[in-house]
């Protein structure tokens, strides 16, 4: 954004120098920070674009501390990460839409996302997925468990599990399992261990791989081929409103309702849903039809080979 340097603070340096640095830099007054940001939108003006990324450095500072006490990851590197944070939500922010909020609080959410975004893939005890869902849960998790006074690190009465997981919109399940791995401790791969044979190593070489082998993969993927191919195939012998029909409803992350498509057709629901089983129907038969031709064709190979 700018080629000017921004304090920075290293692992190796004292965090209270580093807030000392940051605060010769001043707080903008809202004239002042829409003025800049409307340069920087307009004009790309690399001055402006540095008056406000520095303005916002003690609260980048500020939400990175309250993350580091909770889970205690290198404070130099949430600082980065926030930083990046605050850059991005100067790059997007509109000083002109009159709807939208001053740049501090808008920025504030861009700063917790990009320092959220780096304990959920450098905490070595999280190992799950990243749906929205179960971010919640890993960072409000502590904070139900405050209100409940659950302070202990052991398992949750079942009661405050439900509590929990209805208050998140989670399953219990994961309540429960997202708990014992907040609560247990970090182990390094390279710590001995000893089996009951009495051989010794680390810990790492009694992990077991669980992904699948390249062979496998390879597998996987010429069947998720072979089968997109034939759908192809199917889905270009439907007539036009079938097709699109079958690919709204079916084939998009966030399909359309019967009753988005009965208005862009001008026909009831029922005659959408009419129109979508026969197509189905259409597709599935095509597609068995396909699979038993080319199994028939793999059973006669050897036959044809057996005569040369």
């Amino acid at each position: 954004m700018t080629n000017r340097t921004l304090p920075a603070l290293t692992p190796e340096g004292s965090l209270n120098q580093y807030l000392q640095d940051i605060r010769k830099y001043p707080i903008l007054t809202l004239e002042e920070e829409k003025d800049l940001a409307q340069r920087w939108r307009r004009d790309k003006d690399q001055d402006a674009a540095y008056r406000l990324v520095t303005s916002h450095l003690r609260r980048v500072a500020k939400i990175a501390r309250d993350y580091h006490r909770i889970y205690g990851l290198p404070i130099s590197e949430l600082i980065s990460e926030g930083n990046i944070g605050i850059m991005q939500a100067i790059q997007r922010f509109d000083p002109d839409n009159d709807k939208q909020a001053r740049l501090s609080t808008y920025a504030t959410w861009w700063i917790k996302a990009a320092i959220q975004e780096y304990i959920l893939h450098s905490w070595s005890l999280v190992k799950m997925g990243t749906t929205a869902a179960q971010k919640k849960l890993f960072f409000n998790l502590r904070k139900e468990k405050r209100k409940l006074l659950a302070y202990g690190d052991g398992d949750l009465q079942p009661e405050q599990v439900t509590h929990i997981a209805t208050q998140l919109g989670v399953p219990e399940q994961e309540v429960i399992s997202m708990n014992r791995r907040l609560a247990g401790p970090e182990r390094s791969l390279n710590a001995p261990l000893q089996s009951n044979d009495g051989e010794s190593g680390q810990w790492q070489d009694w992990l077991v791989d669980e992904a699948p082998t390249q062979e496998e993969t390879y597998a996987q993927e010429e069947e998720y081929n072979e089968r997109k191919g034939l759908l192809d195939e199917a889905l270009m012998t439907l007539n036009q409103r079938e097709r699109h029909i079958v690919q709204e409803r079916r084939l998009k992350e966030e399909p359309q309702t019967l009753e988005e498509l009965s208005h862009h057709y001008g026909v009831s629901r029922e005659r959408i849903r009419q129109i979508e089983a026969r197509a189905l129907e259409k597709i599935q038969k095509i597609m068995m039809n396909k699979v038993a031709e080319q199994r028939k064709a793999q059973e006669e190979l050897p036959a044809l080979g057996a005569n040369y």
